[in-house]
């Protein structure tokens, strides 16, 4: 409570910090010529050094299905556990992961909001419906490891997102859309200026029937469609506090509810969130950063032979909060110096009541969890010289995992297990430096290598699940997973509206945490030796007046490396990680307000298991989306989501199906004022 308490505080602070500037006395007005922008420290000169991928506004809002990770989709290799989108996958497996390094499904990639971590305390996976696309002006997607801010849990990447301000969205904007199985998407936002600060007030609700996952020969009358009800709410302010300091306050509210593959099978997820930033962009820049969460999870599972309740995850309340603080000071001879520290804690606790699959009476209640924290300490340096810049990078983390705790009590509420898990506490360092060398007539070579960590997360830990029949249980003892990499590659600009790239890398994650298979419907999260992905990554975008190509390839070959009792899965491919995914978009703006686009994604094949016993097929996919102007406020909106119906399959287990989205249309109005 005390924790929600102070969340309340800080989403009420929001629209004072944003009147503050506006409300100040006229001896106290700042000079007409103070502009805030809302946005961090500006990336440091060397950050071309790391495969680095930049999605613009216009092409986060012009995904066919409106969602997040359809959009993030256009960096190949992105992916969650699944196939399946934040409408019809179990918000638990929306782990977020790049290059092949998966394997279970929590994220590997940090993903950060206006620099923000945005993973669940508990669970690991990013709540991708409560992030709408509309509401930012680009994302960065990094490659590779990371050392610097909130670096620990950066072993595949970094995935950065960038609110909007009024600049981008105006005073009013808003849409409204339908598909064609009554499904509907509303949103809008309202982004004053407010003195020399501004606000943005932004809200969505997505609902619908959804479509059938389960395929026809294998329905039953318990079988239903994949509805969603999911809607999210944020307030984020920004106001200056001298010419060259600004306060930037953020709340984020949001609710998500799901129905997955069977009646009764139901899945919620909420969360609020709230953060306050203080940017200084002097001689002496910095960086200050605090937020809290405070998130939910439930879920029912139904067995799939007698279509009864057989767990009622029921609840998983979980706190997450933290901070940063960067400092970078003037230095001279062409350096740049970035010295920091962050905090990150996550606490949770998970309750569910297991039932008898016959006779739908309770057999067990249980309840576990604990704590998670890491303090970092970075520091980073770039060095121009001429033509060539070096970086580098040192991070120490003092990491923390306490009072785990698993029990389990019987129907009639006598205790049957009591475990207290040992805390165990320890220091680890990473290190990361890079190269970019430009020789001129638009290339540009770069390199680096870089190591990493994560910690196990809670539900790793403690928390057993079941994606019936397979049941997969939980370990204590996991250690933390480390990462060792490193990558070349080339950028070139043969002409100004030509842009290509190259990246070749040899990722490998020691004491990676999979999902092992260690009996018929049975599995354990178990630290193997590690996974090893090593690939290629191609990018290209190319401008021809009115018409844009923008397309990404990756190619990964990730292996597991495992000895011991987990000997059997050494030289395997890790569950759900394609060899190939590439997306490209070839787009048609003849004039402004206008564009027409087709997308073209394909997924490579992939294993459902660690054994390797189940292969989900390729799959190419082709989406469409247009704006069409309808006056000088309103846009006629069109998508298509899989125009050729594409059979996707996310899940197969003992020739049980899921599958993806079918083809879906969707029309509406959009409004900007």
């Amino acid at each position: 409570m005390h924790h929600r308490h102070l969340l309340a505080a800080l989403v009420v602070a929001l629209p004072a910090a944003a009147l503050a500037h506006e409300t100040a006395p006229p001896e106290q007005a700042a000079p007409a010529e103070i502009v805030v922008t809302g946005t961090g420290l500006a990336p440091p000169p060397a950050a071309p050094a790391y495969d680095t991928q930049v999605i613009g506004a216009d092409r986060l809002a012009a995904s066919a299905s409106g969602r997040i990770e359809d959009a993030l989709g256009a960096v190949a290799g992105f992916q969650q556990f699944r196939r399946s989108d934040s409408r019809s996958a179990n918000p638990s497996a929306q782990g977020v992961t790049l290059r092949a390094l998966g394997g279970n499904a929590t994220s590997r990639s940090l993903v950060l909001l206006d620099g923000v971590p945005l993973a669940d305390p508990f669970f690991g996976y990013i709540p991708l419906s409560a992030l709408a696309p509309e509401r930012l002006v680009r994302a960065r997607v990094t490659r590779g490891g990371g050392a610097g801010a909130f670096g620990a849990g950066a072993v595949a990447g970094t995935i950065e997102l960038e609110s909007a301000g009024p600049s981008e969205l105006g005073l009013v904007s808003g849409q409204a859309l339908a598909s064609d199985r009554g499904e509907s998407e509303l949103s809008g936002t309202i982004a004053p200026r407010l003195g020399a600060g501004f606000a943005v007030l932004s809200a969505r609700w997505d609902r619908g029937q959804g479509f059938w996952t389960t395929p026809l020969s294998q329905r039953v009358p318990a079988s239903a469609r994949a509805r969603y009800d999911s809607w999210s709410t944020s307030l984020r302010a920004v106001a200056p506090l001298t010419p060259d300091v600004e306060l930037q306050a953020s709340g984020l509210v949001f609710g998500d509810a799901r129905t997955l593959r069977f009646k009764g099978a139901d899945s919620t997820s909420s969360g609020e969130d709230a953060s306050l930033r203080v940017v200084g962009k002097g001689a002496w820049q910095f960086d200050a950063l605090a937020y809290i969460q405070a998130r939910n999870f439930s879920n029912v599972v139904i067995s799939s032979t007698s279509f009864r309740k057989t767990l009622d995850q029921r609840a998983a309340p979980s706190t997450g909060w933290g901070g940063k603080l960067e400092l970078r000071p003037p230095v001279s001879g062409g350096l740049l110096l970035r010295l920091g520290t962050d905090w990150r804690v996550a606490s949770g606790t998970m309750f569910e009541d297991a039932y008898s699959a016959v006779s739908g009476l309770v057999t067990a209640r249980r309840h576990a969890g604990g704590r998670t924290s890491d303090l970092g300490f970075y520091a980073e340096t770039d060095w121009r010289l001429g033509a060539l810049t070096l970086t580098g990078g040192l991070r120490a983390d003092r990491w923390a995992i306490t009072g785990g705790n698993f029990t389990e009590a019987n129907a009639a509420g006598t205790v049957t297990t009591n475990n207290t898990f040992a805390n165990r506490t320890g220091w680890q360092t990473s290190v990361r430096g890079g190269a970019v060398l430009r020789l001129g007539q638009g290339v540009d070579l770069r390199g680096s290598t870089y190591t990493g960590l994560r910690l196990p997360t809670l539900n790793e830990l403690y928390r057993p699940f079941t994606v019936f029949p397979v049941t997969t249980r939980a370990n204590a003892a996991l250690i933390n997973e480390r990462l060792v990499g490193f990558e070349a590659g080339f950028d070139w600009k043969p002409a100004a509206d030509i842009s290509l790239s190259a990246t070749a890398f040899d990722n490998r994650v020691e004491h990676a945490i999979a999902n092992v298979t260690i009996g018929p419907n049975l599995r354990e999260r178990r630290n193997v030796d590690a996974i090893h992905a090593r690939g290629i990554e191609l990018g290209a975008a190319v401008r021809r007046g009115p018409v844009s190509l923008d397309a990404s390839l990756a190619w990964t070959d990730a292996k597991l490396e495992a000895s011991g009792a987990s000997v059997g899965l050494n030289g395997k491919r890790p569950a759900q990680t394609p060899k190939l995914a590439a997306s490209a978009t070839l787009a048609w703006q003849p004039r402004p307000g206008w564009r027409l686009a087709l997308t073209l994604k394909h997924t490579g094949a992939q294993f459902e298991d660690d054994l390797q016993t189940d292969l989900l097929p390729a799959a190419t996919t082709l989406d469409a989306f247009a704006v069409l102007p309808l006056g000088a406020r309103v846009q006629l909106v069109l998508r298509a989501e899989n125009l050729t119906d594409t059979e996707v399959v996310t899940r197969k287990q003992a020739g049980s199906i899921d599958l993806g989205t079918p083809r879906t249309l969707w029309a509406g109005l959009r409004i900007s004022m």
